[in-house]
């Protein structure tokens, strides 16, 4: 129903009202008056008769004439009651047309009240019909963007429904968005997994021959890397369902930098790379230690491999909204198209290093993302590669 209609209705039913009001108004006016006259008269005639009873037959028949009436000669507590006429006996053609009039404007009002009601009731019948037949289109997959109606009752409603279709329609994108995901990380999956396998089989077939110390060593490495896998896609997993738990609490920047830089100082020794973290004055971010240490050691690894023998350099600032954190390497940088593409899971660039499957800036970005931070990947003006991290204060 729109607002046209709403105006109408709404109009429509004062307007019933209204007569319905004026007919019961004149009612009681009409009464009123009757009984006024009836009093007055009343009091005309007893002063009469009470000075000069012989009038009393005289008054009697004019009353009579007067009325059309039928006394019955019984007098009560006043002489026209005793002279057998009635407050109604007074009411006089003019009262008789009020009277008319007002069971008129009753009779008009309630009828208006009812077509008003029934015109109303079709209307919002027609309002549900409409409802019910867009959420069977919605079960059906049909349904259309609902189109408003207009300002009424139901207005609200209306909008609820649409808000829920458009919300189930999101969560079914996503769900298929999902599932695709799901597929497209099983399929990398499996071949992430077959490259260390294989290399295991081929070293197992090596050794039946002979030993081989490099067969054995080739093992122990592809072995580490499944192990790797194992424990990167377990927290993946862990983040995608919600059940990684962050302890956000006031973490140190440095202490944060130099812990992350401790954790792979085996790893930067046999690179013969070196690592550059400044001290600068205390600044503190909100973020879980150990998970954020685990994304930033996945930033300088990155660096490493693709700086081998060079310096990882790290640093760091802090104003009002943000703490900016930069880590960046002296190597050639990322290529180009890599860019868009270096935080998808398993993804792996032109100049990525022997060994790595693609998992470890995917997860630095969702430890990150997940604290009220943001994570961005550039190539420096002076060359090499840099990542830009930044955690909100609010």
């Amino acid at each position: 129903m729109n607002s046209r209609r709403s105006i109408v209705v709404t109009s429509g039913v004062a307007f019933a009202v209204g007569l319905i009001a004026a007919a019961v108004a004149v009612w009681l006016v009409s009464y009123q008056y009757s009984r006024l006259s009836f009093d007055l008269l009343n009091a005309v005639c007893g002063e009469v008769v009470e000075q000069e009873p012989g009038t009393r037959g005289i008054i009697s028949a004019a009353l009579k004439e007067y009325t059309e009436g039928n006394p019955d000669g019984v007098f009560h507590d006043n002489i026209l009651s005793g002279l057998g006429y009635r407050v109604s006996d007074f009411v006089g053609v003019g009262c008789r047309q009020n009277i008319f009039f007002a069971a008129a404007g009753l009779t008009a009002g309630i009828f208006l009240f009812l077509f008003t009601f029934l015109y109303r009731n079709r209307a919002e019948t027609l309002r549900i019909r409409a409802l019910a037949e867009y959420l069977e289109q919605v079960n059906s997959g049909k349904a259309l963007i609902l189109s408003t109606s207009g300002e009424d009752d139901f207005s609200r409603l209306e909008d609820e429904i649409y808000k829920t279709v458009t919300f189930l329609y999101q969560t079914k994108e996503q769900a298929v968005q999902a599932k695709n995901g799901f597929a497209e990380n099983l399929s990398n999956i499996a071949h992430q997994i077959k490259t260390p396998i294989t290399a295991i089989s081929l070293s197992v077939q090596s050794m039946k021959t002979g030993f081989d110390g490099r067969a054995l060593e080739q093992m122990e490495k592809q072995l580490a890397r499944l192990t790797y896998l194992e424990e990167a896609l377990l927290v993946l997993s862990r983040l995608d369902a919600g059940m990684l738990s962050l302890q956000k609490e006031e973490t140190d920047v440095f202490t944060l930098l130099v812990l992350a830089a401790d954790n792979l100082q085996e790893l930067f020794s046999g690179s013969g790379t070196s690592i550059d973290i400044p001290e600068e004055k205390e600044m503190m971010i909100i973020a879980d230690m150990d998970w954020t240490m685990e994304a930033i050691m996945n930033l300088m690894k990155n660096c490493m491999e693709h700086n081998k023998g060079g310096t990882v350099h790290c640093s760091y600032t802090q104003n009002p909204l943000y703490t900016e954190i930069f880590i960046w390497d002296e190597g050639a940088g990322f290529d180009r198209e890599d860019i868009p593409h270096l935080f998808e899971r398993f993804y792996r660039g032109k100049n990525a290093g022997e060994g790595g499957i693609g998992i470890g800036l995917a997860l630095a970005k969702e430890i990150i993302e997940r604290q009220n931070g943001t994570i961005r990947a550039k190539n420096r003006p002076e060359g090499g590669a840099l990542f830009e991290i930044r955690f909100y204060t609010v």
